[in-house]
C-alpha cells in the first residue's frame, strides 16, 4: 500500500468508486441505493482461489438477494478478459471490470504486481470484501493481501441477516 491509500472506515461512506459493468453501465459502489450492498473485489482471471470463491457466490446469490442484497464484484481486468471468465464459470451477477489503480487504493486495497507474465500483464487488487447498509455506509470491509484469506460467503450471510434483522450498527467504529 501506498500513501495514498485511504482505508474505509466502519460506519462512514465507502469512498466514491464508480465500477464500469460488462453491460456497458457504470454503478457507483458507495452510493446510498435503500438496499444492502456486497461488494466483492478480486485479483483477476488468472487466480484460482477467486474462480473458487465466485463459484460460491454464484450458487448463493439467491440467497443473497432474499436477504435484500444487491451484489457487485469487479476487478482490475480488462473487459475482455473479464467477458471469458464469465463466459467460462456462467456468473450471472454484475460484473465490473478496468478497476484503475487509484480506485483501488481508494478503496484500501493491497495491490500487487504480477509475479510473471503468465499471472497477469498488470498490476492487480488484492481481494476485497464489503458489505454496504442501505444508507451507503460500510458494516463490514474485509480486505487481504493475498488470495487466501477472504470471508466465507455463508457466515458471512448468516451475520448480515442476523445485523439486518436486529438492527445491528457496524463495529469497529471506537476511536483513541
Amino acid at each position: 500500500m501506498t500513501s495514498s491509500t485511504t482505508l474505509p472506515t466502519a460506519g462512514h461512506a465507502l469512498p466514491a468508486v464508480s465500477v464500469t459493468l460488462m453491460d456497458g453501465s457504470t454503478i457507483d459502489v458507495a452510493k446510498a441505493t435503500g438496499k444492502w450492498r456486497l461488494f466483492i473485489v478480486y485479483r483477476g482471471k488468472h487466480c484460482g482461489r477467486c474462480t473458487k470463491y465466485l463459484n460460491t457466490l454464484e450458487s448463493m446469490q439467491g440467497q443473497w438477494h432474499d436477504a435484500g442484497f444487491d451484489i457487485v464484484v469487479t476487478s482490475a481486468d480488462p473487459e475482455q478478459k473479464t467477458a471469458d471468465n464469465v463466459a467460462a464459470n456462467g456468473w450471472t451477477f454484475p460484473m465490473g471490470h478496468s478497476l484503475s489503480e487509484q480506485d483501488m487504493h481508494q478503496l484500501g486495497l493491497y495491490v500487487s504486481d504480477p509475479l510473471t507474465p503468465e499471472e497477469n500483464d498488470r498490476r492487480f487488487a488484492e481481494p476485497g470484501v464489503y458489505v454496504l447498509r442501505d444508507d451507503g455506509t460500510v458494516q463490514i470491509a474485509a480486505i487481504s493481501n493475498g488470495p487466501s484469506a477472504r470471508p466465507d460467503l455463508a457466515e458471512l450471510l448468516d451475520g448480515m441477516v442476523f445485523t439486518i434483522n436486529n438492527g445491528k450498527p457496524a463495529r469497529g467504529t471506537a476511536t483513541a
